[in-house]
């Protein structure tokens, strides 16, 4: 999938999802494909409403069984680390985070062949659309679109997207952004 092809079907989500996007932030999503460039597997796409030195909220669309790989948003100087909350708006998202871990048969999400060792929390959240979650600063988690994929609103403190701590090394999520 292209990133063009990511950006029209994201706005597929977000217009069943009756969230209105001026035509420029329509041109304007990111696409998020953290350098490992399979969007069908890996990837988020993402509208950004805002996102100051105290907080920010986004609209972010995962397709089917698409995973944002494992990660942390560790503290820096004074700063706790980003405090994140995230409500389904349309669809099931799968929030893998630390605790009591899903039997790996029973796991709604599906990690990639040869990338096993890249997954290491498995904790099984499932939010459906109007559940919410909010996740404390320096967490080990990853997130997966449900089946038919979803839309979810993230609302956080500060957000230093590149300061984030990926457990996959290949992980580079400002490429392309």
């Amino acid at each position: 999938m292209t990133r063009e092809e990511a950006r029209l079907r994201a706005l597929e989500y977000f217009d069943k999802a009756h969230i209105y996007l001026k035509e420029e932030e329509r041109q304007n999503l990111e696409i998020a494909d953290m350098g490992l460039d399979d969007l069908e597997t890996y990837g988020i796409q993402i509208h950004v409403y805002v996102d100051t030195d105290r907080c920010s909220a986004k609209e972010m669309v995962l397709f089917p069984y698409q995973i944002c790989p494992e990660q942390r948003h560790p503290p820096f100087g004074d700063y706790p680390g980003k405090e994140e909350s995230f409500r389904v708006r349309e669809g099931e998202l799968y929030v893998y985070t630390e605790g009591e871990p899903v039997e790996k048969s029973k796991m709604k999400a599906r990690i990639p062949a040869g990338k096993e060792d890249t997954f290491t929390v498995f904790h099984e959240i499932v939010l459906k659309k109007g559940d919410q979650y909010t996740m404390p600063p320096n967490t080990t988690h990853w997130i997966c679109g449900g089946k038919d994929g979803c839309v979810v609103s993230e609302f956080a403190t500060y957000n230093r997207d590149d300061l984030d701590i990926y457990t996959d090394p290949q992980v580079a999520r400002m490429n392309g952004v």
